[in-house]
């Protein structure tokens, strides 16, 4: 398998994993939002030494780590990543998948700009359509939450950072993770020492809980493994078409299995959000084809 061909399988079973992961934060809800985080962290770190001492690549995050350009390119992409889960989590947790949802269908349009600014990806007018009407679906959102959907734009900005950050960082997919939940790891343990001086157990009431506090490490780890792998490989805009997997995921789960309220305002956003989906994945499917018969 080419470079290409693993980097768009690997995007792929990301964004498959991230859209049913919300029925597996539901399981957590025994722990506060920033436990489940600093949980993820710790066990996602056992789980990437393993692997890392497996290969013998340790060194390879200790080398990325020893300058202060490694430290601050994948300290900045750690916070980033921290505070997208945190508040995916919050929302997941507070019956907010469909804005979560939201959030992530604005992500793509938002790595398609990203590219264009830093990494001069040029985009055509269909695209610039898409990005427009997904603009009105975000708009639209306003009077049907009564409010600002921040938390969808908060979502889709965060984690588009990342995607850039992780583009540009010196580490590989597996061994930036590593340094990313490295740097991050003081902070979690400092939380968790705290809630338990308060009274909160590490792994919770019983063998089940303790399990799924564990399989946080697994759930973290695998489909930020695949899309780091994916950022390196793919373009941007590949990326951001692919993405649109996940959030279709999680508008299914919130809204049928979790009965998370549609209203009008809300369906006629998605159903705008849907039509730039469209526009841009037809229109990236046409130059794909094009650049296939050049190349042939």
């Amino acid at each position: 398998m080419n470079e290409s061909r693993s980097g768009t399988a690997s995007a792929v079973v990301a964004f498959f994993l991230w859209g049913v992961l919300p029925v597996f934060w539901k399981s957590l809800g025994f722990l506060p939002p920033l436990s489940i985080i600093a949980h993820r962290t710790l066990w996602s770190l056992v789980l990437l030494a393993v692997l890392m001492g497996g290969r013998r690549q340790l060194g390879e995050v200790v080398r990325g780590l020893s300058s202060w350009r490694g430290v601050g390119w994948h300290l900045l992409s750690g916070g980033l990543l921290a505070s997208n889960w945190l508040l995916y989590v919050w929302a997941t947790l507070n019956g907010r998948i469909l804005e979560g949802a939201l959030g992530y269908y604005l992500n793509p349009f938002l790595n398609m700009l990203f590219g264009a600014w830093f990494f001069g990806e040029r985009q055509n007018r269909r695209q610039l359509l898409a990005v427009g009407i997904a603009l009105a679906g975000v708009a639209c959102q306003f009077p049907a939450v009564k409010g600002v959907p921040w938390v969808a734009l908060v979502l889709a900005i965060t984690f588009a950072l990342y995607a850039v950050v992780r583009k540009k960082a010196p580490l590989g997919a597996l061994a930036g993770l590593t340094a990313e939940t490295t740097l991050m790891a003081p902070l979690a343990v400092g939380w968790l020492a705290w809630q338990a001086f308060r009274g909160e157990a590490w792994f919770g009431n019983g063998s089940t809980q303790a399990l799924l506090i564990i399989g946080t490490g697994l759930a973290t780890a695998t489909p930020l493994l695949c899309f780091g792998h994916a950022t390196r490989t793919i373009s941007l805009t590949t990326l951001g078409i692919l993405q649109f997997i996940g959030p279709t995921l999680q508008f299914l789960i919130g809204w049928r299995l979790y009965g998370e309220p549609m209203n009008a305002l809300r369906l006629v956003s998605f159903g705008l959000i849907w039509t730039a989906v469209a526009i841009y994945a037809a229109d990236a499917m046409t130059r794909s084809s094009q650049d296939t018969k050049k190349a042939a």
